[in-house]
């Protein structure tokens, strides 16, 4: 296995149907590891033996598997709200299956760490929906526990104090945290680099990503991405921050920019940014 330095660069990506190509294309930034991210309409059929052969033929290590689902609407904070995650109950039962399913191959992977966006946890207790998420989190922990995992909630669409209840009324201890800062922008729930302070010591993965507060004339909007380094995260004190609690994970450089060429572009950019913020010669080149 590869043995990864203190706060290495590395990239998001999406698992695509021919996997050296897919694996080719996120090391063409000269790094070596990233989280890989499953779309969820993408078939998990043979993926494990697919993706290890790819994985072993490129030397690149996969941290993190990342879980999406079909029908998932990211339009704004109501569609939010309404599809994405596993909050939403009319999908519940398939993303369930389908998390443990990326978990189970994310095992034969060697992956140790499985994400997704919960989706947005209710902010009282006593509600009825806030203990069947409760309890759906208890499940899925249980059987990433089985697979020797963590089990990873990305920040940004509850405040940093709700999220820190949920976790500590989940009260499991591979219940952690992929920390997102431009999320927590996007959906205007609070100021990451605070949220760092609250959340820190269950922080194991991290998104280098940026982007721009919501329009404060429409409550129901989500915020705008920017290439890192353009928005409002303040990567040097983010970077400084996460240096001062004890993270010496991965930094996964995110970019959900539509035009590939662009979003290349801005991914080689911030790859550079971070070099300098974190006193790298180099990304660690293969």
């Amino acid at each position: 296995m590869l043995g990864l330095e203190d706060l290495e660069i590395g990239v998001m990506f999406w698992a695509g149907q021919d996997a050296r190509k897919t694996l080719h294309a996120a090391k063409s930034f000269g790094v070596r590891a990233g989280q890989l991210g499953f779309p969820g309409e993408l078939s998990l059929e043979g993926a494990a033996e697919k993706w290890d052969e790819a994985l072993n033929a490129q030397q690149f290590l996969a941290v993190t598997a990342v879980c999406s689902y079909v029908g998932e609407d990211y339009t704004d904070i109501p569609s939010v709200q309404r599809t994405v995650g596993l909050v939403p109950p009319d999908t519940r039962d398939l993303r369930i299956a389908r998390t443990k399913s990326v978990s189970d191959v994310a095992r034969q992977l060697a992956i140790d760490c499985v994400a997704c966006h919960i989706g947005f946890v209710p902010h009282n207790p006593e509600d009825r929906a806030y203990t069947e998420i409760r309890d759906v989190a208890r499940d899925i922990c249980d059987h990433c526990g089985e697979n020797g995992q963590s089990f990873t909630l990305e920040t940004g669409q509850e405040p940093a104090k709700v999220l820190l209840r949920f976790i500590e009324d989940v009260d499991r201890p591979n219940l952690k945290i992929n920390f997102d800062p431009a999320n927590m922008i996007l959906y205007g729930t609070g100021d990451p680099i605070e949220a760092l302070d609250l959340l820190g010591k269950y922080v194991i993965s991290v998104h280098c990503k940026d982007g721009d507060w919501p329009p404060r004339d429409w409550p129901e909007a989500l915020g705008t991405e920017r290439p890192l380094g353009a928005g409002s995260v303040d990567l040097p004190r983010f970077i400084s921050k996460l240096k001062e609690i004890g993270y010496r994970g991965i930094l996964s450089v995110e970019r959900e920019e539509p035009d590939p060429e662009r979003r290349a572009a801005d991914i080689r950019k911030a790859i550079e940014l971070l070099k300098s913020l974190t006193g790298r010669a180099s990304a660690a080149i293969v």
